[in-house]
C-alpha cells in the first residue's frame, strides 16, 4: 500500500511537472513584436500602443511596448531596440527618433533576421519591411494652405519647429514653408525656432519670436508639444483670435485651446491607424507574405466647425481604455 502511495505521488510530480513545461513551452512559442516609440508621454504615442495593441489581439501575438522618456534621448532609443534584438524578439516596429543614429541597429536587426518595420518617421537605410507614416510632407502643405485662407495674402507668419533630424517633422515644415512660397508668395515666414519636443520650450521660444516680431500675422506649430507651447504664448498675449494658429496633433489640452479659439485649425494623423498597420506588417512578414514597402495614413484637416462630425470625433477620441492598461 506504502508503495502504491508513493507510486502515486511521484506520478502525480511528474505529471505537474510535465504540464509545466508544456506551458512554458506554449508561452515560449507566443510570437514577440517589440514596438518603440519616439517616446511614451505624448497622446499620439498612446494611441499608437492602442493600434498596436489591437493588432495584436487579433493575431493572438504579445506586443511588448518600450520607449525613452523624450523625443529627443535617440541614445536610450539604441539601447531599447539593441536590447529587444538581444532578446529574440519576433520583429520590430520602430519609430527612429533620428534618421541616421537608429539605422545602423535596424541593420543589425536585419542581418539577424528580425524584420523591423520603421512608423511615422523615415530612416536613412533601406533594410526594413515597411514604412508605415502619415505623408508629412503633404500634411505640410495642409497646413499652408489652411493658414492662408486664415490670413490676408501679404502676412507675417513664425514657425515653431520640433526636433532637428527628426524626419517626420522635417517633411511637414519643409511642405509648409515650400507652399507658402510656391503658392502664397506675399505671405513671408519671419522667423522659426526648434522647441526640441518640449512644450516649455516651445512657450519659450514662441514668446521670443512674438516679442521679435509683434505685428506677426500667423504662427505654424508642426506637433503636439509646439502647438500647446504656441497656444500657451497666443493666450498669455491676449493675442487670440488676432493672431492664427494652425496646429498639428490632437490632446486634451490642445482641444481646448481648439474650443477656445486660440488654435484655429489642426492637421491632426490617426495614430491608431498608423500603429494598428505597422504591427500587421511585422505579422503579415512573419506568415511569409510580402507587405507593401510605404503605407501612407492620412491627415486630416480639423476646426472647430467640423469637431462634432462622427469621422471626426472617432479619429480625435480613441477608445484608449478599451487597449491600454
Amino acid at each position: 500500500m506504502k508503495y502504491t502511495s508513493k507510486r502515486c505521488r511521484l506520478l502525480l510530480a511528474l505529471s505537474a511537472l510535465a504540464i509545466l513545461a508544456i506551458s512554458a513551452c506554449d508561452q515560449s512559442e507566443r510570437t514577440r513584436i517589440g514596438v518603440i516609440p519616439k517616446a511614451v508621454a505624448h497622446v499620439f504615442w498612446k494611441s499608437v500602443h492602442a493600434g498596436a495593441i489591437a493588432a495584436g489581439r487579433e493575431a493572438g501575438i504579445d506586443i511588448e511596448w518600450k520607449g525613452p522618456p523624450t523625443e529627443t534621448d535617440f541614445s536610450r532609443q539604441i539601447e531599447i531596440v539593441d536590447s529587444m534584438i538581444n532578446a529574440r524578439v519576433d520583429g520590430i516596429v520602430l519609430a527612429p527618433t533620428e534618421a541616421t543614429a537608429l539605422s545602423t541597429v535596424v541593420e543589425r536587426a536585419n542581418k539577424q533576421g528580425i524584420p523591423v518595420t520603421i512608423f511615422d518617421s523615415a530612416i536613412n537605410t533601406d533594410k526594413y519591411v515597411s514604412f508605415v507614416a502619415t505623408n508629412n510632407y503633404d500634411a505640410g502643405v495642409l497646413a499652408a494652405r489652411q493658414l492662408a485662407k486664415l490670413l490676408d495674402s501679404e502676412s507675417q507668419v513664425i514657425v515653431v519647429k520640433m526636433v532637428p533630424g527628426s524626419a517626420s517633422t522635417t517633411q511637414r515644415e519643409k511642405g509648409f514653408e515650400e507652399t507658402l512660397t510656391r503658392e502664397f508668395p506675399g505671405i513671408q515666414v519671419l522667423a522659426e525656432q526648434y522647441c526640441m519636443a518640449d512644450r516649455a520650450r516651445a512657450l519659450a521660444v514662441s514668446e521670443n519670436m512674438l516679442t521679435a516680431h509683434p505685428n506677426v500675422d500667423g504662427v505654424f506649430a508642426s506637433a503636439e508639444p509646439a502647438t500647446i507651447g504656441a497656444a500657451k504664448a497666443l493666450r498669455s498675449r491676449g493675442l487670440d483670435g488676432k493672431v492664427k494658429l494652425v496646429g498639428f496633433d490632437f490632446s486634451v489640452t490642445i482641444e481646448k485651446d481648439l474650443r477656445d479659439g486660440i488654435i484655429d485649425a489642426l492637421i491632426v494623423q490617426d495614430p491608431f491607424n498608423i500603429g494598428y498597420e505597422a504591427v500587421k506588417t511585422i505579422i503579415a512578414k512573419i506568415g511569409g507574405r510580402t507587405p507593401e514597402k510605404r503605407i501612407d495614413s492620412p491627415a486630416t484637416v480639423v476646426t472647430l466647425d467640423n469637431l462634432a462630425d462622427p469621422t471626426i470625433d472617432e479619429l480625435v477620441h480613441p477608445d484608449l481604455d478599451k487597449y491600454l492598461p
